[in-house]
C-alpha cells in the first residue's frame, strides 16, 4: 500500500489510553482523511461525511481496548475499515429519500467522480488492501480443509483464471469434478469472510 500508512502498532497501543492527547492526534492526523474520503465516494455531503468521520473515532475509541493485534486475524486496517463501512451505510441509509433530487444533479454527477488526490488513492488503495487481506486470510485458515488436488483446482480457475477445461486437461480431472472443487472451496471462504464480517460489526 504506497499511499496508505502501514500500522503502528505502537501508535494503536498508546491510543487505548483515551488521555493520551498527542497519540490521538497523531492517529487521527493518518486516518481521518481516509475515512473522510471513503465517505465522500459513497456519495455522502460534507457535513455528512464530518459526521462519519466524527462518529468512526467514537466507535473506535469505545472499542480499541478489545483490538489485539494477531496474526489469526486480519490486520488493524481492515477492522478500522470495517468500522468506517458500518457508519458510511448507516449514514447512507438515515438519509431522505427525496434529498438533493433533480436539482444537484450536476454537483452529485462531480461528486460522484473519482478524486485524484493522494487521500482518495490512499481509500481506494485501502479498500483494495482489506480484501486481498481478508481473502488471504481466509484461505490460508481453510486451506488445511482441503486436499491437494481440491485446492489447485480451485486456486487454477478461481485465482489463476485459467478455464476449466485447460485445468481438466492438464490434471486429468473431469470438469465436473473441478467445479465441485471450486464451489467447495469457494462456499468455506464464504463462512469465514462472513464470519469476519459478524465478529467486526460495531
Amino acid at each position: 500500500m504506497a499511499n496508505f500508512p502501514e500500522t503502528n502498532h505502537s501508535l494503536v497501543a498508546r491510543i487505548k489510553d483515551l488521555g493520551d492527547g498527542a497519540s490521538w492526534i497523531e492517529f487521527m492526523g493518518i486516518y481521518q482523511p481516509v475515512v473522510y474520503r471513503m465517505a465522500k465516494r459513497r456519495g455522502l455531503q460534507d457535513a455528512d461525511a464530518q459526521d462519519v468521520m466524527q462518529q468512526v473515532f467514537i466507535s473506535v475509541a469505545g472499542a480499541i481496548d478489545r483490538w489485539q493485534p494477531d496474526e489469526k486475524r486480519p490486520p488493524f486496517r481492515a477492522w478500522l475499515t470495517t468500522i468506517a463501512g458500518n457508519a458510511i451505510t448507516k449514514a447512507l441509509t438515515r438519509r431522505p429519500r427525496d434529498r438533493a433530487s433533480g436539482s444537484t444533479s450536476v454537483f452529485e454527477l462531480i461528486n460522484a467522480q473519482p478524486e485524484s488526490d493522494a487521500h482518495s488513492q490512499a481509500a481506494l488503495e485501502m479498500q483494495m488492501e482489506l480484501k486481498k487481506e481478508t481473502f488471504r486470510w481466509a484461505a490460508q485458515k481453510v486451506r488445511g480443509d482441503f486436499s491437494q488436488s481440491t485446492w489447485d483446482a480451485f486456486w487454477s480457475t478461481s485465482v489463476l483464471n485459467e478455464s476449466v477445461a485447460a485445468v481438466a486437461e492438464s490434471t486429468n480431472l473431469k470438469a465436473g469434478a473441478i467445479y465441485v472443487a471450486r464451489h467447495r472451496v469457494l462456499a468455506r471462504l464464504k463462512e469465514e469472510v462472513a464470519g469476519i464480517s459478524q465478529q467486526w460489526e460495531l
